[in-house]
């Protein structure tokens, strides 16, 4: 089932790091609004660390009340601007 590779995948994502829906899918064989899907099903309270997902461009999840800047900031996450510095953050399995 597509939520649980997600929810394995996002998982292993490190703190201070991020990977795109589409590394996500690329990883499990799925397109990038499949993993949003299965990211939306997945909700906060599972443990899953939903903020290390974001955009192709670096833009974080609007979700969850915007809280996905806070959180990546409060992990050191580097950040250009308003979105993740894709270069130096990108989980390295994602590169």
């Amino acid at each position: 089932m597509i939520v649980e590779e997600v929810r394995a995948v996002v998982s292993t994502i490190p703190a201070g790091r991020v990977a795109s829906y589409g590394d996500i899918g690329r990883r499990i064989q799925a397109g990038p609004r499949q993993v949003g899907r299965a990211m939306s099903l997945l909700g906060e309270g599972h443990g899953v660390p939903w903020w290390r997902v974001v955009h192709a461009d670096g833009t974080p999840a609007s979700c969850h009340g915007g809280r996905a800047r806070e959180l990546l900031d409060g992990e050191g996450t580097p950040m250009l601007g308003a979105r993740v510095d894709m270069k130096r953050a990108r989980c390295r399995w994602a590169a």
